[in-house]
C-alpha cells in the first residue's frame, strides 16, 4: 500500500478464491474477482458486516444503482458476474476522475472515513488499541488480552482501515475525547454517546456461493431506486439538498436520521483521526483520536441486516417495530424462530424476520433461486456493559439454511425446522429439570437461574453439527418429499434422544449415594419427594413426550423384537 493508504489498489483485503488459494487486493481487485471469491478472510466475525456496509455494498449501489425489481435482480444473479459494461463503471467509480482520491487512508485533505487535521482539546492522542475491542484500552480490559495498556500496538495501513470501520460500526458507547472545534464538547469529552449503529442490532447477513453472489443477496429491490439526497460518507459533499446536517469531514457532529440506504451503511458514528510513524516494516498506524460523532434518532425500517421485535402496541413515540438482538451462549440455529418468521405477528407481539431473508423467500417463490441454492446465514453481535461503555462478549455464528423454509406460503418445511429447535429446548429444559431433581435428592438446592454451568448448554453445543446436516439435507427436500422429511425428523429425534441420554447418565453418575434414598421436601401443607430414580423416570417421561417419533419407533421395535 502507497504512501497514502490507497484502499483501492493496496493490499487491504485478503480473499480465499473457490479453488483454496488466497490472495490479497485492494477494492477494485476484490469487486472484479468477486465471482472467483468464496469468501474474505477478516480477522473476527464481526468484521463481514462491516465491510459489506461500510464499502463493498454502497461502491456497487452507488456505482451500478440498484435494481428496479426481482427479474432485474435475478437477471444479475443468474450472470454469476459483473458485466464489462458493470466493471467499467466500477472502474470509473473508483478511478482518479470521481472518488478514487477519497479512498485514501492517509490524504492529508480528506482522509477516508477520518476528520482531516483533528485534534483533541487537551492535545493528546491514543494508542491505537482504541480501534481494536479485543485489545486493552481505558476500561475495555478483556480478560485474555495478549496486550495490555502500556504496550504499542502497530497496525498496517491495511488492518487499520479495517479497525476504523469497525469503530463506525461497533464502537462503545465510553466518553469520547473532546475535538476542537465541537461546541458540544465539555471538559474536554463528550458524554452520551451510544454504540455504533450496528452494537444496537442483532446482525443478520445473507452469503451466497461466492462473494459476487453475497453481495447480491444483500442488495434489496428497490423500485424506486436510491433517494435523490442519499450520498455515501466519501460524497458527502456532492448532496443535492442541504438537510441542515454536520459534514462527517468536521469535527462537528449531529443527531440525525439517515437521508438513505447509502447513507445508513456509511454512517459516521465517530470521528477519527489516524497517526503514523515509519517503522523497519514501513508505515504503520500507532496513534488514534476517537471523538464523538453522528447519531442517528432510530434504526430505519430500511435496514436491511436485522430481525425485528413487532409491538402490536408501542408506547408513545416508539415504532412498532425495533431491532432484536442475539442472545449470548444460544447458536444460531436456536433463532430460527426469528429467522424464520415470515409475516408480522398476526395477533399481540412477536419476532419478524430481516427485509434480505423476506427478499430471498420471495425470489424464490418467483424461481429466481434454486430451492438446492447453497444459502449461508452469518449472525453476529456484540454484548456490552457497564453502561455500554466496555465489550463483554461477542457474538458469531453462521449455518446453511433451506430456501424453501423461507417461502411465505409454504409453511410445512419451516413449521419441521421450528418444531426440531423447539424439541432440543424442551429437552435442554428437561435436562435441567432432571440435574435440580437430583441436587434436591442429594439434600442441596437447584441451581439459581443466573449461576453455575448447566447441562443444558453441553447437551445444546452437542446438537450443533446434527442440526447443520439436518439443515443441508433439508436443501433438497420438495413439497411431494413428505416421507423423506419424516425421516430427517426421526433421525433428528434419535439423535437428540442419545445426547440427552448420555447427558443424563453423566448426571446420574456424578449425584452421591445419598441421592439414591433422597429427601423430602415440605412446602406449605404439601410434600414433595426427591430421589435419584424418581427423577431419572420423570426425566425420560418427558423425553418420551417430546420425542414421540424415536418413542414410537423404539416401541415398535420392541414388539417385532417380541414377536420373533
Amino acid at each position: 500500500m502507497d504512501v497514502n493508504g490507497d484502499l483501492v489498489h493496496g493490499a487491504m483485503l485478503t480473499a480465499v478464491d473457490v479453488d483454496g488459494s488466497t490472495r490479497q487486493g485492494g477494492l477494485l481487485s476484490t469487486l472484479s474477482g468477486a465471482h472467483r471469491i468464496r469468501r474474505l478472510e477478516l480477522p473476527v466475525h464481526t468484521m463481514l458486516p462491516v465491510v459489506l456496509r461500510q464499502l463493498l455494498l454502497p461502491v456497487v449501489f452507488d456505482a451500478l444503482g440498484m435494481p428496479r425489481s426481482r427479474q432485474e435482480w435475478g437477471e444479475r444473479f443468474r450472470r454469476g458476474e459483473f458485466s464489462e459494461e458493470e466493471l467499467t463503471r466500477l472502474r470509473e467509480y473508483l478511478g482518479p476522475g470521481r472518488y478514487g482520491n477519497r479512498f485514501r487512508l492517509f490524504d492529508a485533505e480528506r482522509p477516508f472515513a477520518q476528520v482531516a487535521e483533528l485534534r483533541a482539546l487537551n492535545g493528546e492522542t491514543k494508542s491505537a488499541a482504541q480501534l481494536v475491542p479485543s485489545v486493552a484500552s481505558g476500561n475495555n480490559v478483556p480478560l485474555f488480552s495478549a496486550l495490555c495498556e502500556g504496550d504499542e500496538l502497530l497496525l498496517t495501513p491495511g488492518d487499520a482501515a479495517l479497525w476504523l470501520l469497525h469503530v463506525h460500526c461497533w464502537d462503545t458507547a465510553s466518553i469520547k475525547t473532546g475535538a476542537e472545534g465541537d461546541p458540544q464538547a465539555k471538559n474536554g469529552k463528550t458524554t452520551g454517546n451510544p454504540t455504533g449503529p450496528l452494537g444496537q442490532l442483532g446482525v443478520v447477513v445473507p452469503t451466497g456461493a461466492t462473494l459476487y453472489e453475497t453481495l447480491l443477496l444483500n442488495t434489496p429491490v428497490r423500485p424506486d431506486g436510491l433517494k435523490a439526497a442519499d450520498r455515501p460518507q466519501w460524497a458527502w459533499d456532492e448532496r443535492p439538498v442541504d438537510l441542515g446536517c454536520k459534514p462527517p469531514a468536521a469535527p462537528t457532529w449531529s443527531e440525525r436520521p439517515a437521508s438513505g440506504l447509502l447513507d445508513l451503511l456509511t454512517f459516521q458514528a465517530r470521528r477519527v483521526r489516524l497517526f503514523t510513524c515509519e517503522t523497519e516494516q514501513g508505515v504503520r498506524v500507532n496513534r488514534v483520536i476517537v471523538s464523538a460523532g453522528d447519531r442517528l434518532t432510530r434504526t430505519p425500517q430500511e435496514e436491511p441486516h436485522t430481525a425485528w421485535q413487532h409491538t402490536a402496541k408501542p408506547k408513545k413515540d416508539q415504532p412498532h417495530r425495533r431491532p432484536r438482538r442475539h442472545t449470548s451462549g444460544r447458536a444460531a440455529w436456536q433463532g430460527l424462530s426469528t429467522l424464520l418468521a415470515m409475516t408480522l405477528p398476526e395477533q399481540g407481539d412477536g419476532p419478524y424476520t430481516s427485509l434480505l431473508l423476506r427478499q430471498i423467500g420471495d425470489l424464490q417463490a418467483d424461481q429466481v433461486l434454486s430451492r438446492r441454492y447453497p444459502l449461508g446465514i452469518e449472525t453476529s453481535g456484540l454484548e456490552y456493559g457497564t453502561q455500554s461503555a466496555v465489550v463483554e462478549n461477542a457474538i458469531g455464528d453462521d449455518l446453511p439454511l433451506p430456501v424453501n423454509a423461507l417461502l411465505a406460503q409454504d409453511r410445512w418445511l419451516r413449521e419441521a425446522l421450528l418444531e426440531c429447535v423447539e424439541q432440543a429446548d424442551r429437552v435442554a429444559r428437561a435436562l435441567d429439570g432432571l440435574n435440580n431433581d437430583l441436587r434436591r435428592a442429594a439434600g442441596g438446592d437447584p441451581l439459581p437461574r443466573d449461576k453455575g454451568s448447566r447441562p443444558s448448554a453441553q447437551f445444546l453445543h452437542s446438537l450443533d453439527r446434527t442440526m447443520r446436516r439436518l439443515l443441508v439435507g433439508l436443501r433438497t427436500v420438495g413439497d411431494d418429499d413428505g416421507d423423506l422429511l419424516e425421516r430427517a425428523q426421526l433421525a433428528w429425534e434419535q439423535s437428540v434422544q442419545i445426547a440427552a441420554n448420555r447427558e443424563a447418565g453423566l448426571l446420574l453418575a456424578a449425584a452421591p449415594p445419598r441421592a439414591v434414598v433422597g429427601r423430602t421436601v415440605k412446602n406449605g401443607d404439601k410434600e414433595f419427594v426427591y430421589r435419584s430414580g424418581k427423577a431419572i423416570g420423570v426425566f425420560r417421561a418427558k423425553l418420551a413426550e417430546i420425542l414421540e417419533r424415536a418413542a414410537q419407533e423404539r416401541r415398535t421395535a420392541t414388539k417385532e423384537a417380541a414377536a420373533v
